[in-house]
């Protein structure tokens, strides 16, 4: 619970740098080359970002940390340890702080594990996306599946929690062997698994290869029926899908930190193009930070702070409550959605694929997997 006065936070720190650039991938990232200078430079500036903020939004319970990206796992853990002191020192956390790394399963991150722990980190979020080395490649990671297993166990040996990352829905992929890597990856101890259907994004080196007639995604039907084997598989290995991509392995395995997001809640965003929602003097509000490296750093320096703040009208609020809520076990309170004024028919019309319990709105089983199309009806 969060002390009264003290409304929960998170910090989600966004590390730009990869290794490679995955054709899939519409993230801000930069190739990790020759930037240890930058790197420098972007901790501190990362570090006067957090202190800014900390300024106006006064006494918050600090929930969770998220290092994201890019990845985070090539970071110096010098550098991670640095930033949680400063969430420490500048906001009051909670016993039980949920402090979660993105990392890859190479070798040569999998051997910095350790010191990631002793710097803070207590929960990994692994991007295995497939155990099948053909995928692998097709996904463009620079890990194979044998390397993907040696990660996963050894994190199990170094941090209390660990998630692991998948992506399903590829060209010609069959329910049967995606179950049969769920049950795979299910049984290798993970108690938080988040399978996402992929997605092709502009910009993206996938939806160049679209254009060019080079890539044929797997169509509509095909795709349902692996989401329908996902929900089928991991519920019978004991994972409850709270969200639609996030299942976990009891209430204890849930991500704190993505909670946050879906309910509403408050978090500070830093580092290169992130994003926050705060709540200031009862108004909401939303933060982003310029995408370049350089210009976040130069933004700091000259002014302590990079993020830019505008305040967000009702309806954005409550339209954001239900774009976010609606994908969860828990729904979203109907209070949250009056700026919506959405009618009473259409809630009637739409109760097969969404219901309204204890005054809350919640997805239907058969709402989940067709959630964009019954947000836009409810969006009007």
């Amino acid at each position: 619970m969060t002390p009264r006065g003290a409304p929960a936070l998170g910090v989600y720190v966004h590390w730009p740098y990869c290794a490679r650039i995955c054709p899939y991938c519409d993230f801000n990232v930069v190739r990790d080359r020759d930037r240890a200078d930058e790197q420098a430079a972007l901790a501190e500036a990362i570090l006067a970002d957090l202190a800014a903020h900390a300024a106006i939004l006064g006494e918050r319970t600090l929930v969770s940390i998220f290092f994201g990206g890019g990845t985070p796992s090539l970071m110096d853990p010098a550098i991670a340890a640095r930033v949680i002191r400063a969430c420490h020192a500048l906001w009051r956390p909670v016993a039980a702080l949920e402090i979660t790394l993105e990392a890859n399963p190479t070798d040569a991150e999998s051997a910095r594990f350790d010191t990631f722990a002793q710097a803070g980190i207590n929960r990994l979020s692994l991007g295995v996306q497939s155990l099948d080395d053909r995928t692998l490649a097709f996904l463009g990671r620079n890990h194979d599946a044998a390397t993907a297993r040696r990660a996963i166990g050894v994190a199990r040996g170094v941090f209390p929690r660990l998630s692991v990352d998948l992506i399903y829905a590829l060209p010609d992929q069959s329910p049967d062997a995606w179950s049969a890597e769920l049950r795979t990856i299910a049984g290798l101890g993970a108690d938080h698994i988040s399978p996402y259907q992929l997605t092709i994004e502009p910009g993206t080196a996938f939806h160049r290869q679209l254009l060019r007639g080079a890539l044929k995604p797997l169509p509509q039907e095909p795709a349902a029926d692996l989401y329908e084997a996902t929900q089928t598989v991991l519920s019978g290995a004991g994972f409850t899908a709270y969200e639609v991509s996030n299942h976990a392995r009891g209430d204890a395995a849930r991500a704190r930190h993505n909670l946050i997001y879906w309910r509403g809640e408050d978090y500070v965003g830093v580092g290169p193009g992130a994003h926050g929602r705060l709540t200031l003097q009862g108004s909401r509000w939303a933060s982003e930070a310029p995408r370049s490296v350089r210009d976040y750093i130069a933004a700091a320096q000259a002014a302590g702070t990079a993020s830019l703040r505008q305040r967000l009208p009702p309806r954005s609020v409550a339209l954001e409550r239900l774009l976010m809520g609606l994908r969860t076990l828990e729904g979203v309170p109907l209070a949250d959605l009056a700026p919506l004024a959405i009618p009473v028919d259409r809630l009637e019309v739409l109760a097969p694929f969404a219901r309204v319990d204890a005054d809350r709105l919640i997805a239907t089983p058969r709402g989940r997997p067709v959630l964009d199309r019954v947000i836009a009806e409810l969006a009007g």
